[in-house]
C-alpha cells in the first residue's frame, strides 16, 4: 500500500482528498497521516469521524516531521509559507510531495526547485486533468496562430478567492506565451480601465471575475479578423481537484528526484 499524507487535512481540499481515499476507489492507496497546523480545531480528532465516515486509526496531528518520515508521498494544499516548510521536509526525508497550493511566489518556486534535488516534487497550478489538457491545447494553438490573432484570457472564481489572476489563468498565459516564444511578463495586460489606447500587437490580455460560488471557469480566446477561437474549461465539482492530486501522488511514488508537473502524469508534451 502507498501511504499518502495529507497536509492541511482539516481544510476544504484536505477533507476532500480524505473522502476520496477513504472511498476505496484508489487501489493500493491509504492515508498514512493527516496533518494540520498548530492550533487547528481538528488536532487529536479521528480524521474519518471528521468526514462523517465512521472511525479509523488516523488522528489529525501537527507533527509534520513524523508524517514525512512515515508516508510515501504527501499532498500539500495549504499556504505558501507552509509550502516552504514542506519542501524542506521533503528534501530532508526524500519523500514525494504533490503541491496544489496556489499564490506561490519566486520564494516558494525556488524552495520547490531546491527540494527536487533530493525528492520527487510535483507542483501544479491546477490539479484538474481537464485544465492540464487545456493548457497543452493553448500552447499548441498559440504556436500555430500568429499575432494577427489576439489572445485574451478570462477567469472566474468565487467571492472568497484572494489571489488574482488565478494560478490557472497565469499557467494558461505562460502556455500561450511559450507557444508564441515570448515572455508573459512583458506581453501580459492584466487589467484595462479608462483611456488605455489601442491593444498592443502580441499582447496577452487577462480579465478576472469574482463572485458567488463559482468553482472555477477559464476561457482562452484567439480573436482574428472575421473569426474567434475559444477554448473553455468549467469546473462543477471541487472533488475533481482532489482526484487529480491523488492521481498525481500515485504516479509520483517511485519516481526519481526531480521537478514534475501534471503534464508528466498525463503524458502531455
Amino acid at each position: 500500500m502507498i501511504k499518502i499524507g495529507i497536509l492541511g487535512a482539516a481544510g476544504r481540499m484536505g477533507q476532500m482528498i480524505g473522502r476520496e481515499i477513504f472511498s476505496g476507489h484508489y487501489e493500493g492507496a491509504e492515508i498514512g497521516a493527516a496533518v494540520d497546523h498548530m492550533g487547528s480545531w481538528a488536532l487529536g480528532k479521528d480524521f474519518k469521524e471528521i468526514l462523517g465516515l465512521g472511525s479509523s486509526n488516523i488522528h489529525v496531528t501537527s507533527d509534520k516531521n513524523a508524517a514525512f518520515a512515515t508516508c510515501d508521498v504527501l499532498i500539500d494544499f495549504t499556504l505558501p509559507e507552509a509550502t516552504v516548510e514542506h519542501t524542506a521536509l521533503a528534501h530532508q526525508h526524500g519523500r514525494g510531495l504533490v503541491i496544489g497550493t496556489t499564490g506561490l511566489t519566486e520564494v516558494e518556486d525556488a524552495a520547490i526547485t531546491a527540494a527536487a534535488a533530493k525528492a520527487p516534487v510535483l507542483q501544479a497550478a491546477n490539479m484538474s486533468v481537464g485544465v492540464n489538457v487545456l493548457i497543452s491545447l493553448v500552447q499548441q494553438v498559440a504556436a500555430i496562430l500568429d499575432t494577427d490573432y489576439d489572445i485574451e484570457i478570462f477567469e472566474a472564481h468565487h467571492r472568497h478567492k484572494v489571489d488574482a489572476p488565478s494560478g490557472t489563468a497565469l499557467a494558461l498565459g505562460k502556455a500561450a506565451a511559450a507557444g508564441r516564444k515570448i515572455d508573459l511578463d512583458t506581453a501580459m495586460v492584466p487589467a484595462r480601465f479608462g483611456q488605455v489606447g489601442a491593444r498592443p500587437v502580441g499582447a496577452i490580455g487577462m480579465s478576472v471575475f469574482r463572485g458567488g460560488d463559482v468553482i472555477g471557469d477559464h476561457t482562452v480566446s484567439f480573436a482574428g479578423q472575421g473569426e474567434r477561437i475559444e477554448v473553455t474549461h468549467k469546473a462543477s465539482d471541487r472533488a475533481l481537484f482532489a482526484r487529480g492530486a491523488i492521481r498525481a501522488a500515485l504516479w509520483l511514488y517511485g519516481q526519481q528526484p526531480g521537478r514534475y508537473t501534471m503534464a508528466d502524469v498525463l503524458g502531455i508534451k
